[in-house]
């Protein structure tokens, strides 16, 4: 079998019915794997062996009624896995072979019976937007293998996109789960801050990551992130809510919505034809009962600076703890305590992630705390008003994920107009910690697909699954696959 044109719900009907066994899944899974990741380079680390292994248990005991049954998934290489390799896409922890435990988000996942099958590239410590900052491999765009995935959970999109898992888990600090997803036409979710757990998730920004699902359709995803879920007492920042259900509010129903649309998330620099797409959407909501005007979120055009002040400081203080000392790798030229320091972290680090923490300790220093830090904090707290103004009066919020589609690998447009454009569609929503979803809305003339993002309030999840899923019935982009050869 091939679970490329199968949704979660479809399998797990077919496992219900006997249809298929766990085993014939997850050898589905590994073979696809086998058959397009060496083009399309979604995969650090397979566990075949343990894969194959929980396929059989599952078969043997079977517990169906677990809300995951038996289905293959992979996980982002900066979520702790125990006992299967973490790099987090970085050389310095290329011998972190054994961590000692899961992250709150996999050990729910085992919980429901869902089976690991390997860890996924990634930009080193999640710093970057095309997954070109792996230390391992560069991640291709199943749509078009010579374009970048996105990033920097471009690992966890390829992966789904190619049809390798049903599902993988992301990290998104300032779009890292929404941008690769709207690159490779598949549904990512970034859920609001403290939703789920962070335990385990190697920190890069700690005031701004979230762990999210990525997925072929919108329930599927709403099903994954009801498992993911819920307040942890290793994270105190996780947030004592209640889990909605989230998966059986997929009701269709769009009428009376009213949706918002930023000015600032159109401008000149979005695509014509990306443009368009979020316009045909848009008459689409109309369509079915909907309306929506224009709004201004005026602070957005600060927060890629501020999101670089704020980030950088907490990863500059984050990634401190990586020293030679207790894990990773220690440089051999050392000849003393502090040469260890020194030489581990310059060899260890990509050239991205040092300049990241340069500019990070420098803003955090004595005399710049104040300038930088502090006041990109107080600016934060404007583009936070900014959203809540808006959903005094409106129930989402709408426009393009991305600015353009993919580009090529090693193509780097420094056209400010459109650097400022694609990280003022992403990065607010987590200075804000509002949630917000990627959906495939279209395809360019070149095959590429389109993403229209969907924001709502704290905590309004559900509610953005529901306007989503009525999107995703009323179109067939969700449909189309990348063809990859094989078995489709």
């Amino acid at each position: 079998m091939t679970i490329n044109n199968h949704s979660i719900k479809d399998i797990e009907t077919m496992l219900h019915n006997n249809e298929i066994t766990v085993k014939d899944l997850v050898e589905s899974s590994l073979n696809r794997i086998k058959e397009v990741d060496d083009r399309v380079k979604a995969f650090i680390t397979v566990d075949e062996e343990n894969a194959l292994k929980k396929a059989e248990q599952l078969d043997q005991n079977p517990n169906k009624d677990a809300k995951l049954f038996g289905i293959p998934g992979a996980i982002k290489d900066n979520i702790v896995t125990k006992g299967l390799r973490t790099t987090c896409g970085s050389q310095f922890l290329s011998n972190f072979t054994d961590p000692l435990y899961d992250a709150t988000v996999v050990d729910k996942l085992h919980k429901a019976e869902a089976i690991t099958v390997g860890k996924l590239n990634m930009d080193e410590f999640a710093m970057g937007s095309t997954t070109e900052n792996s230390s391992y491999q560069i991640t291709h765009n199943p749509w078009h293998l010579d374009h970048v995935p996105g990033g920097s959970s471009g690992g966890s999109a390829a992966a789904v996109a190619a049809g390798e898992v049903l599902f993988s888990l992301g990290t998104d600090t300032g779009g890292s789960i929404r941008q690769p997803a709207a690159f490779c036409g598949v549904v990512g979710m970034k859920p609001t801050y403290g939703r789920v757990s962070r335990f385990g998730a190697v920190a890069f920004a700690s005031s701004l990551d979230q762990v999210g699902p990525i997925t072929r359709t919108v329930e599927d995803n709403a099903r994954i992130l009801e498992v993911i879920s819920g307040r942890d007492k290793m994270d105190m920042t996780s947030a004592h809510e209640d889990v909605p259900a989230f998966s059986e509010g997929l009701t269709g129903d769009v009428k009376g919505l009213k949706i918002a649309v930023p000015k600032e998330y159109l401008s000149e620099a979005v695509d014509p034809e990306v443009k368009e797409a979020v316009m045909n959407a848009l008459k689409l909501y109309e369509s079915l009962g909907a309306t929506w005007e224009e709004v201004s979120l005026p602070h957005s055009k600060y927060a890629a600076a501020v999101y670089y002040i704020i980030s950088s400081g907490e990863a500059s203080a984050n990634l401190a703890r990586f020293d030679g000392v207790r894990y990773g790798v220690r440089s051999e030229k050392a000849k003393n305590m502090l040469d260890m320091f020194r030489f581990s972290r310059s060899e260890g680090f990509g050239d991205e992630v040092k300049k990241r923490m340069f500019l990070g300790a420098y803003a955090l220093s004595s005399g710049n705390y104040e300038v930088y830090y502090k006041k990109a904090q107080q600016v934060r707290t404007l583009i936070k008003q900014d959203f809540d103004n808006v959903f005094a009066n409106y129930d989402v919020i709408m426009g393009p994920t991305t600015p353009t589609p993919a580009f090529k690998i090693g193509e780097k447009n420094f056209d400010p107009m459109v650097v400022y454009a694609r990280d003022v569609t992403t990065v607010p929503i987590n200075l804000a910690g509002v949630p917000a979803i990627s959906v495939p809305c279209g395809f360019s003339k070149e095959g590429l697909p389109f993403g229209l993002q969907i924001i709502g309030k704290h905590f309004a999840e559900q509610t953005i699954y529901r306007v989503a899923h009525a999107f995703e019935q009323a179109t067939d982009f969700h449909k189309t696959l990348p063809q990859l050869g094989g078995a489709q």
